[in-house]
């Protein structure tokens, strides 16, 4: 039985991952930054890692089989200081570099390394151009270029073991993602609309996200750069309707204008008003098959 470690595995995409790798039979190790977090499951444990006081769980790292690196602080969470832009880089960047470190030195059954980037990596859509494919550039921004680096220091373990990096969209999920966020309001009738809501959204339902990450770990033929994202991109004005009509009731649309949100957001709001279409065609083609590829079913599947 193998087993399998999440760096980060107490987030909404990590507590996903856990529940689906225990009911296909695996173990998981969770890596966290929580001290002597108590454990109620017998095929999960819980393991300390600080990577910035530079302390891991060795005896756990020695255990897995394969590492799923999904740490890291929230990009949206807060308006974006110079701190809280150091804060987002040191925990990609040198939490990955510590987290291979500790790989190298302990890890020696651990053949498959998967980790978590951003489909921020790309740039706004550009007009008579493709969909982004992992081939394109980075963007020459914040999120672009920390992305570049992130990817950049998850692959220094391809040495010893297979490497495999997902470029993450907008996830869809319960208790998690974008849908709690845009649904909020909706309960007193209001469907607030970002801009003015022409910007393409790629988004992914978390559980295909999660069986993405198990698909890639079991299948030795997959390495390298994957965009995680579905194959049918959405505007965010078409997806607060479908949001709206699984919620029900009469709901009124309320447009964020983009000056206010450049007020309150500041920089970050160039990111939350971003079109970007990105392609899902390599995974594809490597055989994964997503279980939700309709936006409209994936809503209605996880809304509250």
């Amino acid at each position: 039985m193998e087993t399998i470690g999440i760096i980060g595995g107490t987030g909404f995409i990590g507590s996903n991952l856990t529940g689906l790798l225990i009911d296909q039979g695996y173990d998981v190790v969770i890596f966290t930054r929580t001290e002597n977090k108590v454990n109620t499951n017998k095929r999960i444990t819980y393991a300390y890692y600080n990577a910035e006081k530079g302390i891991c769980d060795v005896n756990a790292m020695r255990r897995i089989d394969a590492a799923v690196m999904l740490a890291g602080e929230g990009i949206s969470d807060k308006k974006w200081t110079q701190q809280r832009k150091k804060e987002i880089i040191n925990s990609r960047i040198k939490g990955t570099d510590f987290i291979i470190k500790q790989l190298r030195a302990y890890g020696k059954f651990c053949k498959s390394f998967i980790s978590a980037s951003s489909i921020s990596y790309y740039g706004p859509d550009m007009p008579d151009t493709p969909p982004f494919n992992e081939d394109c550039a980075p963007s020459a921004d914040f999120l672009g270029e920390m992305c570049q680096s992130w990817e950049d220091q998850s692959f220094k373990g391809i040495s010893f073991m297979r490497t495999t990096i997902l470029r993450i969209g907008i996830v869809l999920g319960k208790n998690g993602g974008v849908l709690p966020q845009y649904s909020q309001h909706m309960d007193f009738g209001i469907m607030p609309v970002l801009g003015f809501g022409n910007q393409v959204i790629s988004w992914i339902e978390v559980t295909d996200l999660c069986r993405m990450i198990i698909f890639t770990m079991k299948n030795e033929s997959v390495a390298g750069i994957y965009n995680a994202v579905a194959p049918t991109p959405v505007t965010h004005k078409h997806l607060m309707k479908i949001i709206a009509s699984a919620k029900g009731g009469v709901k009124t649309p309320s447009p964020a204008p983009a000056f206010l949100l450049k007020i309150l957001l500041g920089e970050l709001s160039a990111e939350v008003l971003k079109s970007c279409t990105v392609s899902a065609q390599k995974i594809i083609d490597d055989g994964f098959q997503f279980q939700q590829p309709d936006v409209e079913q994936a809503v209605r599947l996880n809304i509250a």
